[in-house]
């Protein structure tokens, strides 16, 4: 293989931070570390990354959307609603488990954004936005119970380009 120019070489995949206004986000009011989701025309697609810095005079957020970044996340484990704001189920979160953007009013309500359920409150699509995986090499899995909790996860999210 022939490289042509410097720049088509790289040691790491390309870093992915965007703007964002804060008008184009799920949650408007989006706060550094947290996680966030880009609307979209359809439910369960939305982009996903991890807010860095926001500008509120400007109302606009930059996003990580590095496909593979590993961010320590908050993560409730329900599983399943059951009409309305009601959760159903719960499980232990453990290595490589889906972790979903949840657009659940509860999860708002929680302060939480992330969960294990693919399906929000209402039965729509929550978007994928990464998977849990060991933050460090004592990282004790799996976390939480078949209870209700909110767990620190390492989440690896999809970011872009990485469906």
């Amino acid at each position: 293989m022939t490289i042509r120019h410097d720049y088509e070489v790289s040691s790491e995949g390309a870093v992915r931070h965007w703007e964002i206004p804060y008008a184009r986000l799920e949650h408007i009011t989006p706060d550094p570390t947290e996680p966030a989701a880009v609307l979209s025309l359809l439910p369960g697609t939305q982009l996903t990354g991890t807010v860095l810095t926001i500008d509120a005079v400007n109302s606009i957020a930059v996003i990580d959307f590095t496909c593979s970044m590993v961010y320590s996340q908050l993560v409730r484990n329900v599983l399943t609603y059951v009409g309305g704001p009601a959760e159903g189920t719960w499980g232990p979160i453990n290595i490589g488990d889906p972790i979903y953007y949840d657009r659940s009013a509860l999860m708002v309500a929680l302060g939480v954004r992330l969960s294990t359920s693919p399906a929000d409150q209402g039965a729509g699509a929550n978007p994928l936005f990464g998977f849990a995986v060991p933050a460090h090499d004592n990282d004790a899995f799996p976390k939480g119970g078949i209870t209700a909790s909110i767990q620190t996860v390492a989440v690896m999210q999809i970011g872009a380009g990485g469906e």
